[in-house]
């Protein structure tokens, strides 16, 4: 086994083990708002703090703080027939209706319920439910990000998040897509060889691409040359 191949496992039994603290979320919310309908409350924290964070590193929240991401790779992925996610999933105005979508069945069930607490947090409850299931769906039948892409808060996440933490790619790309295939998000770095830094801001900062990278040009810290100029990668994982 490679020095890469074993940094690419301890990475994914990083992420593996910060999953497992938090994909209970779903659940919890899911089921036992079902219960305690205050609890859907909890869903509203969870898109703020994706948008949040978003604004300062990137679409970060997705990899491992997002219950139900969490969800997708500990308990879909194993099931999944693992195929290529169709490009349908990223089109700009499928995430555009899906986000506005979602928020009107929410403003329309808070407007429906208002002054009524359980009833408004009710409406968290249903739309996690309804769309946890096709996720699940999708997931199984595709592949285990595939709601990941069309996520609503993803999709914010994605506009806030250009230039926050982006991966670096330094000089020496062979294009051997290694990084494409340890990606979670089925994303290419290597594509972006030539621009020298990942244009995709559906990136979710794993660092899987940069553990599984054999030339070691992949990093998300960045650092300027001998010479006082253009800011080079440094190679460090993230």
């Amino acid at each position: 086994m490679t020095n890469k191949s074993k940094k690419l496992i301890e990475v994914k039994l990083k992420r593996t083990s910060l999953q497992a603290l938090t994909w209970v979320g779903l659940p919890l919310v899911a089921i036992g708002g079902l219960f305690k309908p205050i609890i859907g409350f909890l869903l509203l924290g969870c898109m703020i703090g994706s948008v949040g964070i978003a604004a300062f590193r990137g679409r970060a929240w997705c990899d491992w703080m997002c219950p139900r991401g969490s969800f997708f790779d500990i308990i879909i992925a194993p099931i999944s027939r693992r195929k290529s996610i169709p490009s349908f999933f990223r089109y700009t105005g499928v995430r555009i209706f899906m986000l506005m979508l979602i928020l009107t069945v929410i403003g329309v069930q808070f407007y429906l319920g208002w002054g009524d607490l359980n009833a408004m947090a009710m409406a968290f409850v249903r739309v996690l439910i309804t769309t946890t299931i096709i996720g699940i769906f999708l997931g199984i039948i595709i592949h285990p990000r595939v709601w990941c892409h069309i996520c609503p808060m993803g999709t914010l996440g994605n506009w806030i998040s250009k230039g926050k933490k982006p991966l670096y790619i330094d000089k020496g790309c062979a294009g051997c897509e290694l990084c494409a295939a340890a990606c979670p998000m089925q994303l290419n770095p290597s594509e972006y060889k030539f621009e020298k830094v990942m244009g995709d801001n559906d990136c979710i900062k794993c660092g899987s691409c940069v553990a599984a990278c054999p030339k070691r040009v992949l990093t998300f810290e960045q650092k300027k040359d001998d010479h006082g100029g253009t800011p080079i990668s440094d190679c460090k994982s993230a």
